[in-house]
């Protein structure tokens, strides 16, 4: 447990910064499950708008620090190559 002033207030922003990075993380999740279930339903022009409307979201978690930057790049090429496959 924390026992000095500056460890109690670490403390308290560490909770708090897990709350934001947990609901933004969420945020983008959401918005990647679109994408998977607009690919998973065969619609091209569907799948290509959620890809579009995801994109920026995880790019953004990217500068937030919430995922790496390799990990989204490569979340990104991968859906934009299913995307792409669809018939």
């Amino acid at each position: 447990m924390a026992n000095t002033p500056q460890s109690k207030k670490r403390a308290r922003q560490n909770e708090r910064r897990f709350a934001v990075n947990k609901a933004r993380r969420s945020r983008i999740r959401t918005f990647l499950r679109k994408v998977e279930e607009a690919i998973a339903s065969g619609d091209k022009d569907v799948a290509a708008a959620a890809l579009r409307a995801a994109q920026p979201e995880l790019m953004r978690g990217v500068t937030k620090g919430v995922f790496h930057k390799n990990t989204a790049a490569r979340k990104m090429s991968r859906l934009a190559a299913r995307v792409k496959a669809i018939g």
